[in-house]
């Protein structure tokens, strides 16, 4: 009992290595992308990820009930795709911008239907964010990498949905480890078209795993810790750094220096996300974190 809890992060360090972990593990990626191109590396990052999940969670398939095979399936294929199309938009523009747009399909999502006033200032903030980074002129980031961007958000709304909906009827660790496979299922066949495995090598491999390490298997357990103690509201507010974290990361580790308005539009993205999750209604928030 001992031994466990001083291996336990208090949930405010927890999610913030999360998040330093899941920017991390992009710029890992965006390093793979000469070699192996953006297919190859999410086949590498989630078959990695399937594996070791496999591994340590041990889910027995046979005794799934059909509502949960119902449920896991869309939620996997939705959770590859998303992990698909943003690695294509990694391969073209900045990690920051790339995680930046994403963030606009979770982000939809939370202000979708509301009717409260104040919900209009979000919208605002975020159509002034994509507003300062497209490319007005004829000139700025690539118009395809931004449109991948954007198609990975809504597939983020949607996997976000179709979460809630797994999550209810199967454990976490169970729903995820399922619903990775899936996902594998859905990428392994384009990293296979295009030769990925035949460029295999050990340092490759490695980092591999390293990539599945820092974008999924301990971010995942980090989140899932964290969630255990902290609400549901300061969670989604910090997640709501990841924009920010991820611009740091590409200019840390990859030498991607933003223009003064992409920081900004980064700056109205985080803020939008932060308001609308600090101004939702508690309920609303608690079925959100689910």
């Amino acid at each position: 009992m001992n031994s466990s809890s001083r291996l336990t992060l208090p949930p405010l360090p927890a999610v913030l290595l999360s998040i330093v972990s899941v920017q991390g593990g992009a710029a890992i990626a965006k390093g793979l992308f000469p070699v192996l191109g953006a297919a190859g590396t999410a086949s590498l990052r989630i078959g990695f990820s399937a594996l070791l999940l496999l591994l340590v969670v041990r889910p027995r398939l046979g005794q799934l009930q059909p509502a949960q095979w119902r449920a896991v399936v869309p939620y996997g294929l939705a959770l590859g795709i998303m992990n698909f199309l943003f690695y294509c938009a990694l391969a073209r523009i900045p990690l920051g911008l790339a995680v930046t747009l994403e963030f606009v399909g979770p982000l939809g999502l939370a202000l979708a239907g509301s009717r409260r006033k104040l919900d209009a200032l979000w919208v605002v903030l975020a159509a002034a964010g994509i507003a300062l980074i497209a490319p007005w002129r004829g000139h700025g980031i690539d118009m395809l990498g931004a449109g991948f961007a954007v198609a990975a958000g809504v597939c983020w709304a949607l996997y976000i949905v179709l979460g809630r909906r797994t999550a209810a009827v199967l454990p976490g660790q169970l729903a995820v480890t399922v619903g990775m496979l899936f996902a594998a299922l859905v990428i392994l066949p384009f990293g296979a078209a295009g030769g990925t495995f035949s460029l295999l090598t050990p340092h490759l491999l490695l980092l591999g795993g390293l990539l599945a390490l820092f974008s999924s298997v301990l971010p995942f357990s980090l989140e899932m810790q964290a969630l255990k103690t902290m609400p549901t509201r300061t969670f989604s507010i910090l997640m709501s750094l990841e924009p920010v974290a991820a611009a740091l990361s590409g200019w840390l580790l990859l030498g991607e220096r933003l223009t003064a308005s992409q920081w900004l539009a980064v700056a109205f993205i985080v803020v939008a996300s932060a308001g609308a999750t600090l101004t939702t209604p508690v309920a609303e928030a608690a079925v959100g974190g689910e």
